[in-house]
């Protein structure tokens, strides 16, 4: 469950933008809501040109250049040292790939995440030297490596640091350090991934003969791959690099681009930053999840239409795979919050398990954050030794909270919304109630929010829409597809679709009909009856069938248009607080203190239905009584559950299992343990 949240909209401004810059009024208004409405930033999102900035205002770009050139020219032995993911691995490929082109004495390394882990390693240095390598150039990594480049110097290896993440307090002692986070770097190019730091360095060493067209059209598909992978946002510079990225991989030359697109059942020219996303960002990052992220260079570098052909289908088996053991740990995380409710009503969720791979957990962590609304960890634990990943939500910083309990780690290190450490695997327990003791002090957890675009009349549904939006792209970080919001709408029909995998739904709102797809919903699974009156959070695209084309709304998310999803979040975290045991005031207490009378009424709609099977949020609108607020329900149903009244299991989000119990005659309600817990705090 979220909260609802609509952008606000400054009508005025973005009739001006329609105006100024003949945009058709959907376009405009999205323009305006993102706060592009600068004349200059209208033309440069919605252009085609590419307007980079000088590399050199970069700190150190001189000092890379003129290492990187002297290494070309005395033909010595350069190592580009990449990362796992897939930021990593295209920053690797764009750069060797040019530095090979420039006749240079080059290679690659790819560390193994589960037996290196990230960055540069001691290990690594002395196989480079044991090579002869004479210059190591670090891409999407670096900055942190003080002691591996230290090492490196009294092994006689210079490095050249190329990298985007926040530098430490005290810098590597490297012959250059290309970071556009050091504090004294000029540039304003700030949220450039590896890839785009990488870029920006290949324009520097073309400088006297810098053709950007000639180095987009050899390298946007790289740097659009990268950028895209690493979620950063899709403005500025990032924007030329994917827009100019999609029209290359749309019709790539590349072996491996192809033999990606075609494993992935994906038609070339309906690629949109999404399916990158989706589909080519997971199989370059699995096969670092799960063994050597060599492959991934290799399947991009190649010129082998047999071997490219072998490589995606491993990477499609490897993502398979990863998939699976994804899988399978959710399915025991939420089997254990489900045995013990306790974690779950954390303000900071964080699970553990023996072995889980530490290659994707952090996509588990993602993923437990979305269900539970929540700021996730998740741990692996091997021996004496845990290693664990991390998501959080907006408005709580992960990485400050994790920097406040550094007592229990070895090592951590991330940024607001994610952040990975490593601790003693004893530790695990105190580091739980360390964190959310921090989380406790900073005040009121900052509530999920399904942030809305617009408020759209369903009358003004049309294939217009797709082509207006589309001028906004590509979406992404930053620039997310536009979400449309349909209120008050009267759900008329519901069809079984996909083999009873997804439903059809038909709308009404006055003389206009909506039909829209909920997928992954079968009719079970489905709280919503005909005469129902819904909000829609909806998304639009074109559906071709036959030459013929129509719009296509997706549902993404709804709710009963009367439900106050911000209220029944705030009235759940009260719950929440009232089974950690904390102290409530009296006015809380008198809020969420149920009387005889709202169980009775609350068991006699259970006993009619004899079970439920929906959501806690749905349930709550069902009942239609005021009183009987969302968190005052699961103090009903705890008593109900503890009196042996019905079963009730609560599973992810808002999602639970009821069913009444045969009777056993009158039951004292002032007997249940959490009747007795909250009278005994009055």
């Amino acid at each position: 469950m979220k909260s609802w949240s609509v952008a606000q909209l400054n009508k005025e401004a973005a009739q001006s933008l329609a105006k100024d810059f003949s945009l058709p009024p959907v376009a405009a208004m999205l323009l305006q809501i993102r706060g592009v409405e600068q004349p200059e930033e209208v033309m440069q999102f919605l252009g085609d040109d590419a307007d980079f900035s000088d590399p050199f205002l970069m700190a150190d770009m001189d000092k890379a250049v003129a290492r990187i050139e002297k290494a070309i020219e005395g033909f010595e032995k350069i190592c580009v040292y990449g990362d796992y993911d897939a930021d990593g691995v295209t920053s690797t490929a764009l750069l060797y790939s040019y530095l090979e082109g420039r006749g240079a004495d080059v290679s690659y390394y790819i560390p193994s995440r589960e037996a290196e882990g990230y960055g540069m390693n001691m290990a690594a240095v002395e196989k480079m030297r044991e090579q002869g390598v004479q210059l190591i150039i670090t891409v999407d990594n670096g900055i942190s490596a003080a002691d591996e480049i230290a090492y490196a110097n009294t092994l006689g290896i210079d490095t050249v640091v190329t990298d985007h993440h926040k530098p430490p307090e005290t810098l590597p002692d490297a012959c250059a350090l290309v970071d556009p986070h050091r504090a004294d770097c000029e540039s304003p190019c700030k949220e450039l991934c590896g890839v785009g730091v990488a870029f920006k360095l290949v324009m520097a060493l073309e400088d006297g003969d810098l053709d950007i067209d000639g180095l987009l059209f050899q390298y946007a598909d790289l740097a659009a791959l990268g950028t895209i992978g690493d979620v950063v946002p899709l403005t500025g510079e990032n924007r030329i690099f994917v827009k100019c990225g999609l029209s290359l991989l749309r019709d790539s030359s590349r072996e491996g681009i192809c033999a990606m697109l075609e494993d992935a059942a994906i038609t070339p020219s309906k690629l949109s930053a999404g399916k990158v996303a989706f589909t080519l960002v997971p199989r370059i990052n699995a096969c670092g999840r799960l063994a050597l992220s060599q492959k991934s260079v290799q399947l991009l570098l190649t010129n082998d239409k047999e071997l490219a052909q072998e490589t995606a289908q491993e990477l499609g088996r490897d993502n398979a795979e990863r998939q699976q053991i994804e899988r399978d740990i959710l399915k025991t995380i939420e089997e254990e919050l489900t045995r013990s409710p306790a974690i779950r009503r954390d303000r900071v969720i964080v699970v553990d398990g023996e072995g889980w791979h530490p290659g994707v957990i952090g996509i588990v962590a993602a993923r437990i954050k979305e269900l539970y609304g929540k700021p996730a960890l998740v741990l692996s634990r091997d021996g004496d030794t845990a290693k664990g990943s991390g998501r959080s939500i907006k408005g709580f910083s992960l990485i400050d909270a994790v920097s406040a309990c550094s007592e229990y780690l070895a090592y951590f290190g991330g940024h607001p919304m994610a952040a990975g450490l490593t601790m003693p695997s004893g530790q695990i327990g105190a580091f739980r109630a360390a964190i959310n003791e921090y989380a406790k002090k900073q005040g009121e957890m900052p509530q999920p929010t399904l942030e809305i675009d617009l408020k759209l009349n369903p009358a003004f549904l049309s294939t217009d829409i797709v082509s207006q939006t589309a001028l906004l792209e590509p979406y992404g970080a930053g620039n997310p597809s536009p979400l449309f919001g349909l209120y008050n709408m009267v759900l008329k029909g519901i069809k079984p679709v996909g083999a009873n995998k997804h439903l059809r739904l038909t709308f009404s709102r006055g003389d206009t009909s909506v039909t829209a797809m909920r997928f992954s919903c079968t009719p079970e699974e489905f709280p919503y009856s005909a005469g129902d009156v819904l909000d829609l959070a909806v998304t639009t695209d074109l559906n071709e069938y036959n030459g013929t084309v129509s719009l296509s709304v997706i549902i993404r998310d709804m709710k009963l248009s009367f439900a106050d999803n911000g209220k029944m979040i705030a009235d759940g975290c009260l719950f929440e607080a009232l089974m950690r045991g904390e102290s409530l005031t009296r006015r809380q207490m008198e809020y969420i203190r149920p009387v005889r009378e709202e169980f009775a009424y609350v068991y006699r709609f259970l006993k009619t239905a004899q079970s439920w099977d929906y959501g806690l949020d749905v349930l709550c609108c069902r009942l239609q009584r005021e009183s009987i607020h969302y968190g005052k329900l699961l103090v009903i149903l705890t008593a109900m559950r503890e009196l042996s009244l019905i079963e009730f299991e609560e599973g992810a989000d808002t999602a639970c299992h009821i069913r009444v119990l045969p009777a056993g005659g009158k039951v004292d309600l002032s007997a249940a343990p959490i009747i007795m817990r909250m009278d005994q705090m009055q």
